[in-house]
């Protein structure tokens, strides 16, 4: 759900896009949502433990993907939903989700190219670990 950090980001996006479009400026806010990749991740697996006292290893990558999919179609409007009821001026018909088809192909393409530029290497250390779920 939408929280305060939510809505305060919000706020200032949409008072930003309706400042520059009174000066003129061409302006688009495009909505939309990320997917929250270890925080879906660890609501999905404890749903899981509490509703049929399995794990996401007890029921493989592409089962539990699809679970994760199907929490996304049940809840992952209502952020959505809630920018609406704040009244922010975007661009409903280009709404996005980081794992939609076309942003995932952008995504690989510019991890492939920013690894061939060096820009993006493997080293020893890692980001946005998570020891709970074991997984980054």
């Amino acid at each position: 759900s939408l929280h305060l950090g939510h809505a305060l980001t919000a706020a200032i996006e949409d008072t930003l896009t309706r400042w520059h479009r009174m000066k003129g400026d061409v302006t688009l806010y495009v909505p939309g949502t990320d997917h929250a990749g270890i925080a879906t991740q660890s609501i999905v697996e404890k749903m899981l433990v509490r509703d049929q006292g399995i794990n996401r290893h007890d029921l493989g990558r592409e089962k539990f993907l699809e679970k994760v999919w199907e929490w996304k179609d049940q809840y992952g409007s209502r952020i959505c939903r809630q920018i609406r009821e704040l009244g922010s001026s975007v661009d409903w018909s280009r709404e996005a989700f980081t794992m939609d088809d076309k942003c995932s192909k952008a995504v690989v393409e510019a991890f492939c190219r920013f690894h061939e530029d060096g820009i993006l290497f493997r080293d020893k250390r890692l980001i946005n670990w998570s020891c709970k779920l074991k997984s980054a």
